[in-house]
């Protein structure tokens, strides 16, 4: 009978479930983290319609648009007034400018020989229409253009005024151009140079489009373009539009936490020329994936599992991530021979072929290893260690996929001001490396595309 109970006891003994009781590892504070891919290329196509620089070009050239008051260097004074709206054309791939205009002429025939003043003052009143062709360059962010006089066609014959009467003085007014029209010619050049300072539009655009995207709110993800240099060919007048090929060497960049700052310096964009764009890019892409979610798909794995040494067996109710000191902590809290957490450590890795995150070097942390020992150091063994590390491992294929729709997102004819736009594609994505963040582990994947930044217009 005494030898029953003993059995007995010894069986509830047995039976009976432990408290296992290890101290947590604190989380180490990880501040956001910033992954620097290698420079990219992208193309920066500015185009310029002729309507645009037309409307820039009148606004700056209004009433009087010349004045030449010193009649002694050259024997001439002239006034030039515009006298309607400036036309511009393509010309043979040249601009050609339709300029009606309004001219009061005085020129000085005769001589002050002697200490005599023998001059006599001719006065000309001049209206027409005066066309020019320019041809177009690129030189240091403007538009310079060379101009020549084609063509002089007077809506009214030149007068001059006699005796009170205008006189029709066509015979000497056209030989008089010659002498004005490299006055003429250089103050269309003047004007649209200082209407084709296009600097100031594509600094702002770069300013805009350097601002840090936020490709996902919930992760606190963000993409960032940080400009180094620009390149351009030369310009071309394409029908009805000005073109010219840009381009900019880059660094993208994923940052995770805080919103990041806007890292571009205009000062430091230095304009260069070169006769060919490349429009390759690489960019690095984060797989963002919270502790939170990791742990409620980690947790998913261990649903209706038991874990069993012999007649010992235990259940995994939750799971908990977090990092420390580069390493993941996974907190598993037990149920059956023994109940309370026990907690793991170890380096995430990703697996190519199967998209998935799991823990290499996986083992107990110090404190749990001893507490193990204490109370159960059946645990301690390498069976059901193993069989937790192979519970520990999740899918981040979601979130690569939501990586490749947010990104698409800033891709898909996204336009930060108006009148520019970002264009692309990325494609063939290649793992790179984890990180860990206090709130996320990120998985970075590098694409091959490309991607352009058009400035359409002129505001």
């Amino acid at each position: 009978m005494v030898l029953c109970l003993i059995a007995i006891g010894l069986a509830s003994a047995c039976s009976t479930s432990k408290k296992i009781s290890a101290l947590a590892p604190e989380p180490t504070p990880a501040a956001p983290i910033v992954y620097e891919s290698v420079p990219s290329f992208i193309s920066l196509p500015v185009s310029i319609k002729l309507k645009d620089i037309e409307k820039q070009t009148n606004r700056l050239m209004q009433g009087l648009i010349y004045e030449d008051k010193d009649i002694k260097d050259d024997d001439l004074e002239m006034k030039i007034w515009k006298q309607g709206p400036i036309a511009l054309a393509n010309e043979n791939g040249k601009i050609k400018t339709t300029l009606p205009l309004k001219m009061l002429v005085r020129y000085r025939v005769g001589t002050d020989k002697l200490g005599i003043d023998l001059y006599n003052v001719q006065e000309f009143n001049l209206n027409g229409t005066i066309t020019l062709v320019s041809d177009v360059a690129l030189t240091n962010w403007k538009l310079h253009t060379s101009t020549t006089l084609k063509s002089l066609d007077w809506k009214d014959s030149p007068t001059t005024t006699v005796m009170g009467k205008q006189m029709p003085i066509t015979y000497i007014a056209n030989p008089a151009i010659k002498l004005f029209r490299k006055s003429i010619e250089k103050s269309i050049d003047e004007a649209i140079a200082k209407s084709m300072d296009f600097k100031p539009n594509v600094l702002e655009a770069l300013q805009k489009v350097a601002t840090p995207f936020q490709m996902s709110e919930a992760y606190q993800s963000w993409l960032r373009l940080v400009p180094v240099e620009l390149y351009s060919t030369q310009a071309k007048l394409e029908q009805n539009t000005i073109s010219l090929q840009m381009g900019m060497k880059c660094m993208i960049e994923t940052l995770v936490g805080a919103v990041p700052q806007n890292k571009f310096d205009a000062s430091s964009i230095v304009l260069k020329p070169v006769t060919k764009m490349p429009d390759r890019i690489t960019a690095h892409i984060a797989a963002v994936s919270t502790y939170e979610d990791a742990s409620r798909v980690i947790a998913a794995n261990f649903k209706g599992q038991e874990f069993t040494s012999g007649s010992r067996k235990v259940t995994v109710n939750d799971v908990r991530l977090w990092h420390k000191d580069g390493k993941m902590i996974i907190a598993l809290d037990l149920s059956g021979s023994v109940n309370g957490k026990i907690y793991l450590a170890g380096f995430p890795q990703y697996n190519v072929q199967t998209q998935e995150i799991y823990f290499d070097q996986l083992d107990y942390v110090l404190e749990t290893k001893s507490a193990i020992l204490k109370t159960a150091n059946w645990l301690a063994g390498g069976v059901i260690l193993r069989k937790f590390q192979e519970n520990c491992r999740y899918s981040i294929k979601p979130n690569m996929d939501e990586a490749r729709a947010n990104i698409a997102t800033y891709l898909n004819h996204y336009s930060p001001m108006p009148g520019v736009f970002v264009d692309g594609k990325v494609s063939g994505l290649e793992f790179q490396k984890i990180q860990l963040t206090n709130r996320a582990i990120i998985a970075f994947v590098k694409g091959e595309g490309n991607l352009s930044v058009t400035v359409d217009g002129l505001k």
